[in-house]
């Protein structure tokens, strides 16, 4: 295998939360006075930190959200994660693959911490990944598009950006990465190829996955 490391995003990747996510999202901030749709969601803040959200939308209306937005939003995802959650199919045979090929892997996420460890133990992706291979926008000063959190996850596995594969699948993330100097496949189950602009490629079925990366 030509890479040395493969970086994973977490949501939309290794678990299927984006549908769940983003519509809580959206209803959430109707509630609150910001008619947002579904797709709005997807376009402006799929693959973002947490304060890519407050950010826009005060940008836009010159309100600022809750104190306590992030808190109820998250209890709002986390109670639908442990009724809906499922891992993305096919991802454990990629896993299972890398880890018969001795390959090192990890998770660098825009999500917090905790979103990603309710998200693992829901759908049993746990047992794949360490406490020290996992990293969060919360462990950086910027999350994406900036490259800082790639690169920390680089830094603390011990591979040099240039032989790192990041799998994304956002515009933000794939983004991310190329800052990062590292090469990036783009999962098109949420976001169409077009979108994913400057992606190394582009695969529609995890059992693709395995093959791009030989």
């Amino acid at each position: 295998m030509r890479y040395e490391l493969v970086i994973f995003d977490n949501d939309g990747v290794l678990v299927d939360s984006e549908p769940i996510a983003n519509t809580i999202m959206a209803e959430y901030l109707t509630e609150l006075g910001h008619p947002t749709s579904y797709q709005e969601c997807l376009r402006d803040f799929m693959g973002a930190a947490m304060h890519r959200v407050h950010d826009l939308v005060e940008e836009r209306t010159g309100e600022k959200l809750p104190p306590d937005f992030d808190e109820r939003y998250y209890e709002r995802v986390f109670a639908a994660f442990e009724q809906e959650l499922e891992p993305v199919q096919g991802v454990e045979n990629v896993l299972g693959k890398l880890v018969a090929d001795g390959v090192p892997y990890c998770v660098a996420s825009s999500g917090s911490h905790e979103r990603i460890r309710v998200g693992h133990r829901r759908t049993g992706l746990d047992q794949w990944f360490e406490e020290n291979w996992i990293f969060s926008a919360e462990d950086v000063g910027q999350g994406k598009p900036a490259p800082d959190l790639f690169l920390l996850a680089a830094e603390r596995m011990g591979v040099a950006p240039e032989r790192c594969v990041v799998i994304e699948d956002s515009p933000l993330g794939v983004e991310a990465a190329r800052a990062a100097g590292m090469d990036v496949y783009g999962f098109t189950s949420m976001m169409p190829a077009d979108r994913l602009t400057g992606a190394t490629g582009c695969f529609s079925d995890m059992s693709q996955l395995r093959e791009l990366l030989a």
